[in-house]
């Protein structure tokens, strides 16, 4: 499955620093556009598997919850 999300740049000292809108705390840089581009991903997927859902509690439970923003 491919999810899709907002890459925001900006140039800063020569480097590109970017940063993905939807997901706070995912930051990467690169020395070309497309540099950043992949490690921006490697940032996500590291993020991911920080927080894999294999290492929950045995007895916890989830349960959507709505937020109006």
């Amino acid at each position: 499955m491919k999810r899709f999300f907002t890459l925001e740049y900006w140039q800063d000292d020569g480097w590109f620093v970017g940063k993905l809108r939807e997901i706070p705390g995912v930051f990467s840089q690169g020395k070309t556009l497309e540099e950043l581009k992949e490690n921006i991903i490697d940032a996500y997927r590291m993020m991911l598997a920080e927080y894999d859902t294999s290492e929950k509690q045995a007895d916890s439970q989830c349960t959507e919850l709505g937020v109006e923003v």
